[in-house]
């Protein structure tokens, strides 16, 4: 059996070598377990600005093994990981980000799953205590919401999974540019499991996704996987509308009875308040609708500059990044 790993970097130079080592390791132990029978690493370069192609250049001219692809410029995490995926020709593939954060180690444990039956292996984090107060409960509660929101979500999951052949042909039947990767697979289907284990503090280098990144991150997989918002929008414009018709005939009552409705403050306060709740749900309209115009124009989810120790026969796949389904 063919494993690959795929490891999608920016500006991860002083992360890289230590990821190396250690997924190698952890890559011939198993190998020599015979739970595989060769290995390929995959790594994406997403634009980087600091020396981590060119360490990867090096790794590729020693090591057979070691494929490397370089952005034109940086396209986000998920177009390097869809990018590492896509090239990907094992009969296993293992996604796994250069931060460390994830242990390689567990590799082997993903490995027995798979052998046992099981076609997507998920790594989900069972303890969060080296993530900030904030953090640690910022993402508990994007899960829940996500789940609320009606999006098949595994909480505590980022992207180290396992995914055999099979899942790996249907993942790349998901076209769109727009692509949140760990709401892809629960939907795909398949028998899966989960292994856990106590997520590490970063190595080395800074996150890659502040405050802003993860808020962005966040609501892209509520729009990218569920209309609930819109329909929230509905059902509190309905309600708006119910509590205005009651309120009217409120006012016309006070009227026959002969008393007035004094004050400014009544009048103006309902409308800057609604013209802020209007403001909103056209701000989220708009959401939907810019994802529309992006999916209309498909346009790649990437560019590849440099591609080492990579072939296809399909040259145009380097520069042509808008998965199978357009090529046909």
């Amino acid at each position: 059996m063919q494993l690959d790993i795929v490891i999608p970097c920016f500006n991860e130079e002083v992360v890289l070598k230590e990821i190396h080592l250690r997924v190698k390791k952890i890559l011939e132990e198993v190998k020599e377990k015979k739970l595989i029978d060769g290995y390929n690493i995959i790594y994406v370069d997403d634009g980087s600005n600091d020396g981590t192609f060119e360490i990867l250049e090096k790794y590729s001219q020693k090591d057979q093994s070691v494929k490397a692809l370089s952005f034109s410029r940086n396209f986000g995490h998920q177009a390097a990981l869809s990018a590492g995926l896509k090239f990907s020709k094992g009969d296993a593939v293992i996604s796994l980000d250069a931060d460390l954060q994830d242990p390689p180690e567990l590799i082997e444990t993903m490995l027995q799953r798979f052998n046992e039956g099981f076609e997507i292996v998920y790594g989900v984090r069972d303890d969060r205590e080296q993530d900030t107060f904030f953090k640690r409960n910022s993402a508990t509660w994007f899960y829940k919401l996500m789940l609320w929101f009606g999006v098949q979500i595994i909480p505590h999951h980022a992207e180290y999974r396992l995914i055999s052949r099979q899942v790996l042909e249907a993942f790349k039947q998901y076209g769109e540019v727009n692509i949140f990767i760990r709401g892809i697979f629960p939907i795909i289907g398949f028998e899966s499991c989960k292994v856990t284990y106590k997520r590490d503090p970063r190595f080395a280098g800074k996150t890659k996704y502040p405050l802003k990144a993860m808020l962005k991150f966040g609501f892209e997989g509520i729009t990218s996987f569920s209309v609930i918002p819109l329909r929230i929008a509905s059902v509190f414009g309905a309600f708006v509308c119910f509590i205005t018709l009651l309120t009217s005939a409120w006012g016309f009552l006070t009227y026959l009875l002969g008393n007035t409705i004094p004050g400014w403050t009544s009048t103006v306060l309902p409308i800057y308040f609604l013209g802020g709740v209007q403001l909103i749900f056209l701000g989220l309209l708009g959401e939907y609708i810019g994802k529309i115009f992006l999916e209309v124009k498909k346009r790649p989810r990437y560019i590849i500059r440099n591609a080492l120790s990579i072939s296809d026969k399909k040259n145009k796949d380097l520069f042509d990044s808008n998965d199978e389904n357009d090529k046909n």
